[in-house]
């Protein structure tokens, strides 16, 4: 196992007809990292896009799925087992409806909570307790459907600030790497 390696993941739906939709908020904080870490996305035969670099000072891996979300599982598999990262290791990046737009949280394992990108990555690895930066955007409003919602783009208002709340979704990543868990939770849980 590379005790030392990370593998962070951000999930969302290839192509730019997706590229601002809410569901591609982990896509967005790869891009942000990928800049932080001074790389370029390349093709990798797990069907993934990666880079190989550090970031915070450590060894990482950023990827990010050319699959569906609904099949992010089978390219995650492939990355763990390419790379021999550690479960406790893997981050994986995510929207989430729970959470209130441009907040953060942090956790280790849990349910899927309804997600496909989280349901095939935990049948794929046969495991749940890996780490999830999960980015806040809102309960779709009204009687509208989840699964419409986060195939939408945001909304105008929620753009003015998207920019600052996707840095701070990286900034998170790098504290869970360099702080762990419980500090980054510390830090990131006020909002």
């Amino acid at each position: 196992m590379s005790a030392d390696l990370w593998l962070v993941v951000g999930l969302g739906n290839p192509g730019p007809s997706y590229a601002g939709n809410r569901h591609n908020a982990g896509f967005m904080v790869l891009d942000t990292l990928a800049a932080r870490a001074g790389g370029k996305f390349k093709t990798h035969k797990s069907r993934s896009e990666v880079i190989e670099g550090r970031l915070a000072g450590a060894r990482v891996v950023l990827a990010k799925p050319r699959t569906y979300m609904n099949e992010s599982g089978g390219p995650v598999k492939a990355l763990r087992d390419f790379y021999k990262v550690p479960l406790e290791r893997i981050v994986v990046v995510h929207d989430e409806l729970d959470i209130p737009y441009g907040a953060v949280r942090l956790k280790q394992g849990g349910g899927d909570n309804g997600h496909n990108g989280l349901r095939s990555i935990t049948r794929s690895l046969a495991e749940k307790d890996y780490l999830r930066v999960r980015f806040g955007v809102g309960r779709p409003p009204g009687r509208m459907d989840a699964a419409a919602f986060v195939l939408k783009d945001f909304a105008a208002a929620e753009r003015k600030e998207l920019d600052l709340n996707v840095e701070r979704a990286a900034d998170a990543v790098e504290a869970l790497i360099t702080d762990g868990l419980a500090a980054a939770q510390n830090t990131f849980h006020v909002s």
